[in-house]
């Protein structure tokens, strides 16, 4: 599998991700909630009905008196449409804070990714340096009954393979251990000797300048958009405050039968009532205060958070910038020099010119040398997969 397939996968199946999409999901679920109207009132009363007998007449609902009543509270000041506004802002928030979420775990991702890669390079290191050597034991064996060697220096050489067996046994647990870590993040349950990955395991030596890093990070970053939507929103809870501070009337109309004690011939009687709540001390004081206060606060953490990018994406730039530094005469020189030294004193070993230890030694300094260049390029995938969280997509493949 790809870096792309991997993470299509990832983004289709992980579980923490698709929960926190579901979050998503619940604030634009909000947003219908705050921009419901309120409901009217509906009310039916009974009246006048005679208890107990009076003067020997009993005729309990022969006085009753009906009333039908209909009544709605009207919000002013645009109250529903602020909150609806703030619901919006609220969801685009969420919306923003998922895509930082994504962002966070696919570098956690990748970092896996690369590590299986560097693993698998390791493992292939390991079995060519096997390889190699068992072909040089193979040659020594045909110069010990040759008479060339004696048999201490033959042992000492087929002892050294146990060295490069360590070595490739301990790659198997290396790459395997980073397959299981993959798959976990991936939530699958394929078995590890039937999942492998592919991509390239090299680095490049051009990168664009820092500023353009930086400019590409100030408008990609995902917590820096949310934090600057949670100005917004901000924003829309303080109107809400004081838009909740203004009086609402509840109109009222009501029906009522036998209900005019004035009019003796009005049987059907109509009724209309306005209520205001007289707000004299509640008039939402402390709301219109925090939500100022809040505005404040939600520009404050926006100026942090755009302080953070341009942190993360120098540290993270500077990184990559030292890796291609010592990656560089790696590529040029050192991988080619430690091949041609190692060939030239096993050489020169095979036909008596050089010693036992001249052989080890230079069998040893070319796996050192081969080893830590692909710990480089595994250092440096790992801090451009840095860059690329820092900057908030993917700038370096």
């Amino acid at each position: 599998m790809t870096w792309e397939q991997i993470k299509a996968r990832f983004e289709a199946a992980n579980p923490a991700l698709k929960a926190d999409a579901l979050g998503v999901d619940e604030a634009r679920a909000a947003e219908i909630t705050a921009n419901l109207r309120p409901n009217p009132q509906f009310a039916f009363a009974a009246d006048g009905a005679q208890l107990a007998p009076n003067n020997g007449v009993w005729q309990p609902l022969s006085g009753v008196q009906t009333q039908t009543t209909l009544s709605y509270l009207h919000e002013r000041q645009r109250k529903r449409e602020l909150r609806t506004e703030a619901a919006k802002d609220s969801t685009l928030v969420a919306a923003e804070n998922h895509e930082d979420l994504k962002r966070n775990l696919e570098f956690n991702l990748r970092s896996a990714f690369i590590q299986t890669l560097q693993a698998k390079a390791t493992l292939k290191l390991a079995r060519d340096d096997l390889e190699y050597y068992d072909n040089i034991i193979g040659i020594s064996r045909d110069r010990f009954h040759a008479g060339d060697i004696a048999q201490v220096d033959l042992d000492r050489i087929e002892l050294q393979r146990v060295q490069y067996e360590s070595q490739l046994q301990s790659a198997l647990v290396s790459l395997r251990t980073a397959k299981i870590q993959l798959l976990q993040m991936l939530n699958d349950r394929t078995p590890v000797e039937q999942f492998d990955i592919d991509g390239p395991f090299d680095f490049s030596p051009n990168i664009k300048d820092l500023e353009q890093f930086r400019q590409i990070a100030l408008d990609a970053r995902p917590d820096l958009r949310a934090a600057i939507e949670q100005i917004e929103q901000s924003k829309a809870q303080h109107k809400l405050a004081l838009a909740n501070g203004s009086t609402d009337p509840t109109f009222g109309g009501w029906w009522t039968y036998d209900g005019s004690f004035n009019n003796p011939n009005a049987n059907h009687a109509l009724g209309l009532s306005v209520t205001l709540p007289l707000r004299i001390f509640d008039r939402n004081q402390g709301e219109k205060q925090r939500t100022a206060i809040d505005i404040q606060k939600s520009q404050q953490a926006t100026e942090s958070t755009r302080a953070q990018v341009f942190g993360d994406v120098d540290s993270a730039y500077a990184q990559v910038d030292s890796n291609i530094t010592l990656l560089k005469p790696y590529k040029d020189r050192y991988l080619a020099q430690s091949t041609r030294v190692r060939d030239t004193v096993t050489y020169s070993y095979q036909h008596g010119g050089a010693t036992l230890i001249d052989f080890l030694n230079a069998q040893s300094d070319y796996r050192t040398v081969q080893l830590a260049y692909l710990q480089l390029i595994g250092s440096y995938l790992t801090a451009a997969s840095q860059l690329n969280l820092a900057v908030g997509r993917e700038v370096i493949p």
